[in-house]
């Protein structure tokens, strides 16, 4: 009955369907007929060994050949390729922020740009802990050496995963193996063999565990023709660890101070090898010899100790150096900010060819300290730290090794990295709308402007974490199938003061909820009912077309002592029962994004001068704040003066303005100023772990200004009650 209930609730279809018997029969029953009766002992009986037999091949690939002159055209070729180019046009059609508990997504630094080397979500809303998560694969380097693409994949999770400060170091981490491998195939049985037996060893000389995976073992494609294609054999490997402070997760993206320091780790205890590598690829082979990871005692005394300068604090920023080598790594880390360069000496690595140190994929790390004093632990440890060189104010690499100096143009080699995925993202947003993203990513950087009595702290708004008290102000989040704002909304609220209560749209259909003892309403973002019908309309249809439903939202906003709030599916909805200008002709719509497609990022708004109850005290404020819609359009055909547009996006054109907003709109809000109607997610942007980037003079910040909407709405509601 319970669950029937919430089913109910909940619309989701139950069925009954069988029982369990406990006799290890399997019996199917169906209208009075048996057409299945299985003894179980036959279905998970003792199945025979497989063993399978196969013979060991030798492969040999076209050898890398280059030549020193060619420098700048081999870095403009990697940074096209696209493994290592930017990846733009595949992070900003999915949701980065949903469950508002995303700690690190894809993007970083004032230009939000997809470098991160980690995903961190955190475990709750109050608490510092969390979980990272990061991958790793090596396809071209297992195609020469399956025991080494092995290694290297797992390498590369484990040098992404670093940057999150993981509780026990390197013993924390679990890993998970996704086979992909054209099995069946002479010889590739035996390489897929000697690969799994190359990461168990590798895994157990590590101390950790892979206790999950999963095979894909049919990577053959056969034509008509008689041609076969075989998928590179590989193993993508995943990483997993709890974070110990989600606040101290490192980015790749450089601390703009001048004079700070780069540092960097080789992980491998190897020569640095060409095979299998990005730059081999781009001239047209891939090479025989790759690198590998040697001394895996090291390793972990490596890895844990660059783990302690990270829980210290003491790592400004790092980037792991896999596809596209040592030099991808140093301009990526310039990438997302406007300012500064590197003045780079590889006179501290012992290796003389250039191209070798460049673009050889070599596990390691480079990091970013304040001052050389700073390295002094990692020395201490017995870690080979080769010190790089320093931050400059010039915005070019600067590169030396053996009395050679070349420069390069980081804004150029920049645009040549974002190019590959401007062309892919030609073939979603069309031509205009690509076009505009490459020519804007660059000028339209996240900056702040925080209301001036703005602290930061909790105490200063009467709030606190670990509040279990009810306060007697009542509000209620209001939520269809399908919707998946509602907890961070929740908390938010919680957060601020209210004593939140849930309410389904099914509980107001029924007459189980009346919305007659709450003075707040949230309608929450999501895709309500899959938004197969577009824009929250089948949301609006159970208000309209369902006579308790209907009354209870009338009621409410007949009463002068409430509020509401609707965000992203919630704005749709108020939108389409036209609830914020009742008494307007022409009333506002949502519609697709101009981009004819998802939109997800991180952006700018400017707040401006307004009545609006929730939003009044950030007047004059420019705030990062999340989106992430379809159809967020702002379509106002009665002209800018006939709406109250409270806030914008800050950058009039795409992707500043993600949806082609008229006049730019944000927020819109009810003349009376007690209704407000918005497509960033607010709740998702109260914390400032929650924002991808946040101002660096405000890291002892408790909370973010937009818990003041919320603060704003309680104390209104207790003064009016």
């Amino acid at each position: 009955p319970l669950l029937k209930r919430i089913a109910e609730r909940e619309r989701a279809p139950m069925y009954v369907v069988g029982e369990v018997t406990g006799d290890m029969i399997f019996r199917f029953v169906a209208g009075g007929r048996n057409p299945i009766d299985l003894n179980l002992a036959y279905l998970f009986g003792s199945s025979p060994k497989t063993i399978l037999k196969d013979k060991t091949q030798s492969k040999a690939f076209k050898e890398i050949a280059y030549t020193g002159d060619q420098l700048s055209t081999y870095i403009k070729d990697v940074l096209r390729i696209e493994a290592v180019a930017c990846k733009d046009w595949l992070t900003n059609k999915v949701d980065r922020s949903v469950t508002g508990k995303v700690a690190m997504q894809q993007c970083t630094g004032p230009l939000q740009l997809p470098l991160n080397n980690t995903g961190v979500m955190t475990l709750d809303y109050s608490g510092k802990k969390g979980v990272a998560t990061a991958i790793g694969h090596a396809p071209v380097a297992a195609l020469i050496d399956p025991d080494a693409g092995s290694r290297l994949s797992v390498a590369e999770a484990l040098t992404n995963i670093i940057w999150a400060p993981i509780d026990d170091g390197l013993k924390g981490i679990s890993l998970s193996a996704n086979w992909m491998w054209p099995a069946k195939n002479t010889g590739e049985n035996a390489r897929l063999y000697a690969a799994v037996k190359s990461i168990s060893d590798f895994a157990v000389d590590l101390g950790i565990n892979i206790p999950t995976g999963k095979d894909s073992l049919s990577m053959t494609q056969k034509y008509p023709d008689g041609n076969v294609v075989y998928s590179p054999g590989t193993v993508i490997v995943s990483a997993i660890g709890e974070v110990t402070d989600v606040r101290k997760v490192v980015t790749p993206t450089l601390t703009d101070k001048e004079g700070t320091v780069l540092y960097y780790i080789d992980f491998s205890s190897d020569q640095h090898k060409l095979g299998g590598s990005s730059f081999a690829q781009t001239i047209g082979c891939i090479g025989n010899t790759v690198p590998t990871v040697k001394d895996t005692v090291y390793f972990v005394r490596a890895f844990n100790a660059v783990q302690e300068l990270i829980k210290r604090g003491r790592i400004l920023s790092g980037h792991d150096i896999s596809a596209g080598g040592i030099v991808t790594t140093l301009l990526e880390m310039t990438f997302a900010i406007n300012q500064t360069g590197l003045d780079i000496n590889l006179d501290g690595i012992e290796e003389n060819d250039i191209i070798k140190i460049l673009f050889s994929e070599n596990p390691g790390i480079i990091i970013q300290l304040s001052s050389e004093n700073d390295v002094l632990p990692l020395a201490d440890s017995g870690i080979r730290v080769i010190k790089l060189g320093t931050v400059a104010p010039e915005r070019t690499l600067t590169i030396r090794k053996n009395n050679r100096t070349i420069k390069f143009d980081i804004d150029e080699l920049r645009d040549v990295w974002y190019e590959t995925s401007y062309l892919f993202d030609k073939q979603q947003s069309g031509a205009a709308h690509a076009g505009a993203r490459f020519k804007n990513y660059k000028i339209q950087p996240l900056q702040y402007v925080f209301p001036q009595a703005f602290e930061g702290k909790m105490e200063r708004y009467g709030i606190s974490p670990s509040r279990s008290l009810k306060t007697g102000i009542r509000a209620a989040i209001i939520r269809e199938k399908g919707v998946n704002g509602d907890r961070e909304m929740a908390y938010s609220m919680h957060l601020a003061g209210f004593d939140v209560k849930d309410v389904h749209m099914t509980d107001l259909i029924s007459g189980r909820e009346d919305l007659s003892d709450v003075n707040l309403i949230v309608f929450v973002g999501g895709f309500s009912n899959s938004d197969v019908l577009g824009s929250a309309k089948g949301w609006a249809g159970a208000f309209l077309f369902n006579e308790k439903a209907k009354r209870a939202l009338d009621n409410f906003y007949a009463r002068t002592d409430t509020l509401s709030l609707g965000v992203c599916n919630g704005c749709q909805l108020m939108m389409e029962l036209e609830l914020l200008y009742p008494d307007l002709t022409v009333h506002p719509e949502m519609l697709d994004n101009s981009s004819g497609k998802f939109e997800s990022g991180f952006i700018n708004v400017t707040i401006h001068e307004n009545n609006s109850v929730m939003l009044h005290s950030l007047a004059g404020s420019r705030l990062g704040a999340w989106v992430a819609h379809g159809e967020g359009r702002f379509s106002l055909p009665d002209g800018e003066n006939s709406y109250c547009i409270a806030g914008r996006y800050a950058y009039a054109d795409y992707p500043g303005n993600p949806n082609g907003s008229d006049y730019a709109a944000a927020i819109l809000i009810s003349k009376n100023g007690r209704h407000v109607a918005m497509m960033p997610h607010l709740e998702r942007s109260i914390f400032p772990w929650q924002w991808p980037w946040y101002e660096n003079n405000r890291e002892q910040d408790e909370i973010t200004p937009w818990i003041e909407a919320f603060v704003n709405a309680r104390k209104w509601i207790s003064g009016s009650s």
